[in-house]
């Protein structure tokens, strides 16, 4: 008697079959299958609203399929709940934080980890995580103190402590810096090494490229096509995700003109104990141009921002101008009557009120549609939501949808497109592309050079330096509280950018320095 002996072909540690999920404007997800090994790093490719996130959110447990079926290891699963799926070794990092802000870091983590666990211990755990992984986090602080880019930080280390043998990640690097995002690569890849699976969505091409060894691509909830990203160029991953490569940014040439914002010397006071004091902040923005300020999440720019946009009115005299009147002292309202509009990093809750329609929500910053007495024209303020929504290709349910049942990049889109149909005179905008795919993305930078074009002043903090490269006239640069010279973008390169994130621009040349030293 003979026999022959063969290596058994290897079990995929997740395998979904037929899911299925609708709700009642939209199918989500048609009938998706996907087999991910284990150690594989596998993309999950799709435009903004293709379904990837509730695709997601069915393997973790927080959404519950209509039809279909899941694997892990080769073993039928049903997944009722995030807890039973931690159970199982799934862990995920949401795009919209699952994090509760009255709670400290090491709260929130402690929360998802065995309880046998002292709250001191997953403190210690944590410190040793992000030295380990250089994900820069206080454990101790709580949660409402901390950055956009912070908290993904600590929803990344909660992951990680699981210890996970599948890892969701829903667009992880959206607020990381250049030198994050290779700490996060080196992990993700030492975890692969040691057999867990990492299921990565993200709109940037250049990291699926770069780090993923398989792509499962999505269009209007279903699999269209699955690929190895190395085998492919930016472009044809463009043309698999939305049919077409996205247009290239025209820059037209503008001679700045008046100064619309200037800030002279602003120094305050941190206003809770983890906060960043600033100091000696000074900047300016002329009409028609783009000025980004770059750094590393948690180094003044949220206390810059709640400066410039009326939320902290502890300005000094003359610390704080709007074509050339004091608005150090006004709110937010005042500030919007002389043109100053203003796009926060925090979509849900300061972007956008959750429960409301995309139309209420036009109100937060709109007046147009208010009537004598209050009175609100209702058909005045759809007919304003609509042209939104068509203008910026929001996928939505129509002006009556509410705001927390939009994709996160299709929110990010309905916001900026709220504000750029103002017409500001100054528009600041924070993270203007977290989360957007790349059409949208090219999408919304093209509608800020256009806006810039026809006089507007645009001021862009953000921690995607190829964004800031590729849209700004000038450059600054925020560490510890502190802002740099500005630099041209001509002469801006990662290196010299990231040198002065850590606060190294003493010694810029002149040239770099002029338009500060105007400031």
């Amino acid at each position: 008697m003979t026999s022959t002996s063969a290596a058994a072909a290897p079990v995929p540690r997740l395998q979904l079959l037929g899911i299925t999920k609708a709700y009642p404007v939209v199918v989500a997800n048609r009938d998706v299958s996907l087999s991910v090994m284990p150690g594989e790093i596998h993309a999950i490719l799709g435009e903004n609203g293709a379904g990837k996130s509730t695709l997601m959110k069915i393997i973790y447990g927080a959404v519950r399929a209509d039809a279909g079926s899941m694997q892990m290891d080769g073993r039928h699963v049903v997944v009722r709940n995030p807890q039973e799926a931690r159970a199982l070794g799934i862990s995920m990092v949401f795009q919209h934080f699952s994090l509760f802000d009255t709670l400290t870091a090491a709260e929130n983590v402690w929360l998802g980890l065995d309880k046998r666990l002292s709250l001191a211990q997953v403190s210690q755990r944590i410190t040793a995580t992000t030295r380990e992984y250089g994900l820069e986090l206080d454990p101790t602080r709580p949660v409402h103190t901390l950055s956009v880019g912070e908290r993904q930080r600590l929803e990344i280390v909660r992951a990680l402590l699981t210890p996970p043998r599948l890892l969701i990640l829903d667009e992880p690097t959206s607020v990381l810096t250049p030198q994050a995002v290779e700490h996060l690569f080196v992990t993700l890849r030492q975890l692969a090494a040691s057999g867990c699976s990492v299921v990565y969505i993200s709109h940037k091409l250049h990291e699926i490229r770069e780090l993923c060894t398989a792509c499962t691509v999505l269009r209007n909830g279903e699999v269209t096509g699955v690929c190895d990203p190395r085998q492919e160029t930016n472009a044809s991953l463009s043309r698999l995700m939305i049919g077409e490569e996205p247009p290239p940014l025209e820059r037209q040439p503008v001679t700045p003109g008046a100064t619309v914002l200037q800030v002279r010397g602003l120094s305050l006071e941190r206003d809770d104990q983890f906060g960043v004091d600033l100091q000696q902040v000074s900047l300016n923005v002329r009409a028609g141009e783009v000025v980004g300020i770059a750094g590393v999440s948690g180094n003044g720019q949220k206390e810059l921002l709640y400066a410039l946009s009326g939320e902290d009115t502890r300005a000094g005299e003359g610390a704080i101008e709007v074509s050339g009147q004091d608005v150090g002292r006004l709110n937010p309202a005042q500030r919007r009557a002389l043109g100053l509009h203003f796009v926060p990093e925090e979509r849900l809750g300061r972007g956008a009120v959750p429960a409301l329609s995309l139309a209420h929500n036009l109100l937060l910053t709109r007046r147009e549609a208010v009537g004598a007495g209050g009175w609100l024209r209702w058909g005045e303020l759809r007919e304003q939501a609509g042209d939104v929504i068509s203008r910026f290709h929001v996928k939505a349910g129509g002006p009556r949808a509410v705001a927390q049942s939009l994709s996160g990049g299709n929110l990010q889109k309905f916001i900026m497109g709220r504000e750029i149909a103002a017409n500001p005179a100054l528009l600041i905008v924070s993270q203007p592309t977290w989360g957007v795919d790349v059409g949208a993305a090219a999408q919304i930078r093209g509608e800020l050079l256009s806006l810039a074009a026809q006089g507007c002043a645009v001021l862009v903090v953000s921690e995607e330096l190829e964004e800031l490269f590729d849209i700004c006239d000038r450059l600054y640069v925020m560490a510890r509280g502190q802002i740099s010279p500005s630099m041209p973008r001509a002469g801006a390169t990662v290196t010299l950018v990231g040198q002065w994130m850590s606060g190294l621009w003493d010694g810029a040349t002149p040239q770099m320095g002029a338009d500060h030293a105007q400031a």
